[in-house]
């Protein structure tokens, strides 16, 4: 167990608990593919998050938890909805959801898990919170949908792919973050560096995972290596490789994005890895966490606040 799980294991634990009590329906399906997707575990980042932050913000009651439990039920909604997008089979190293059940089960669990996230939202009643998640659903679906007119385009601009990568994956992160801080009760000013603090934290966490797709352990990874450019996706690896391969590097390329040519993964590799593409990604998440852990040094001292400063090493030293 990492430093920044150890310190908040019993809110984790408690989180845990609520999500599986809150996982309960009357329809079989629906609790079997959303304990089926939960039971896969998964880093569980973005709630921690939010226990880690209210805790690092002096919060002493039991909120937090439910935010918490709020958070991954958007993100695993997210997901469900992602791997039938992307067509995907496998993920946290188990057949993915739509692989084992269907794709009509898996959207439709997934819209159970936005609407009891909304239910739980409503049943604490604080209305700031609200403002911030309802704006952040509609704010990953834009990205989502972003990514989708994206791929098979390798014209996309590093900065159209940051646009997307925020969306769709830091927002969530921002959020977790801000609404760890609005339940602790702190001023505005503290509330925005918290969100910041997950800005960072979201845009590393992103580019790493880009990066992994080109050079991780597809066991360690739990997923197939390779699934982006199968999926077309412009990702920074490749838009840096584009930008600085030679003409034919670069048209070889282009071309695996349009075709989604994974059978050239290889090839594909070693050109990102000879123009430097990730390199510059994994240099550009570390300069996001550095980021991230310059603005902790605006908060209180405390073994959360060393935790939320580990967690942000993590994102960028992690090998899965």
């Amino acid at each position: 167990m990492l430093s920044f799980q150890k310190i908040i294991q019993t809110d984790f634990e408690a989180m845990n608990q609520l999500i599986l009590d809150q996982l309960h329906s009357d329809v079989d399906l629906v609790e079997n593919i959303g304990r089926y997707i939960i039971d896969a575990g998964g880093k569980r980042l973005r709630p921690m998050l939010v226990l880690l932050m209210a805790n690092c913000l002096g919060y002493q009651g039991k909120q937090h938890i439910n935010l918490a439990t709020i958070i991954e039920f958007i993100h695993t909604a997210t997901l469900l909805h992602d791997d039938v997008v992307d067509v995907s089979s496998l993920r946290r190293g188990r057949p993915t959801a739509n692989a084992k059940y269907g794709n009509a089960p898996s959207v439709l669990v997934g819209d159970f898990l936005y609407s009891r996230a909304f239910q739980m939202m409503v049943a604490i009643g604080h209305i700031e919170i609200m403002d911030i998640l309802s704006n952040t659903t509609n704010v990953i679906s834009e990205g989502e949908v972003q990514q989708l007119v994206n791929a098979k385009n390798p014209q996309v601009t590093e900065q159209d792919y940051y646009t997307v990568i925020h969306k769709k994956t830091a927002a969530l992160f921002e959020a977790a973050c801000e609404i760890g801080a609005v339940i602790a009760e702190t001023d505005k000013e503290t509330a925005q560096q918290a969100k910041a603090f997950g800005y960072h934290l979201g845009l590393a966490f992103q580019l790493v995972d880009d990066a992994l797709d080109y050079e991780g352990d597809a066991e360690a990874l739990g997923k197939n290596l390779g699934d982006d450019l199968a999926e077309g996706k412009p990702t920074l690896p490749l838009i840096h490789s584009i930008q600085h391969g030679s003409t034919e590097e670069a048209v070889l390329v282009q071309n695996a994005i349009k075709n989604g040519e994974v059978d050239k993964l290889q090839q594909i590799v070693d050109i990102v890895n000879k123009c430097g593409g990730l390199d510059y990604t994994k240099t550009c998440a570390q300069k996001h966490a550095n980021n991230a852990q310059e603005i902790l040094t605006n908060f209180p001292e405390s073994d959360f606040k060393s935790a939320l400063s580990d967690l942000a090493a993590f994102s960028v030293e992690r090998s899965y």
